[in-house]
């Protein structure tokens, strides 16, 4: 087999609201924290573990409106996405680096406005990534 694949598969919670920055021309990206959890009993003791690991999802255009609009903190999303690494540069000029994960697909799985019956229960909108320039 050649070649190579990039592809991240997530079910998590959000760690925050979808926070959008809008781009002259029309763009736009979405950022928030997305935590997953893994638990397990240790052998020895008996004793249940859990561990949460923090992901810094990306997304872009349309589909990063979709999100702000029906999700906020605590809602559960499945996400298909690729890794990228951002290299920057912190105030004092030290080369900082960031790992994100770019979203290319989604499924809403519950969202706070849907379980408490805020608004009508509508069906989660998949993404339409067909302005995404990945």
């Amino acid at each position: 087999m050649s070649g190579s694949l990039n592809k991240v598969m997530l079910i998590g919670h959000l760690g925050d609201d979808v926070k959008m920055h809008y781009f002259e021309g029309g763009g736009s990206i979405g950022r928030f924290p997305l935590a997953t959890n893994e638990t397990y009993t240790k052998k020895d003791t008996g004793e249940k573990v859990s561990q949460t690991e923090w992901h810094n999802i990306v997304i872009r255009n349309k589909a990063a409106e979709i999100c702000e609009k029906y999700l906020s903190k605590g809602d559960r999303i499945y996400i298909e996405g690729r890794i990228k690494t951002r290299k920057w540069q912190d105030d004092k000029g030290n080369d900082r680096y960031s790992t994100e994960i770019n979203v290319q697909e989604f499924t809403f799985l519950s969202t706070k406005k849907t379980i408490e019956g805020g608004e009508a229960a509508a069906p989660a909108p998949e993404a339409d990534n067909s302005d995404l320039p990945f």
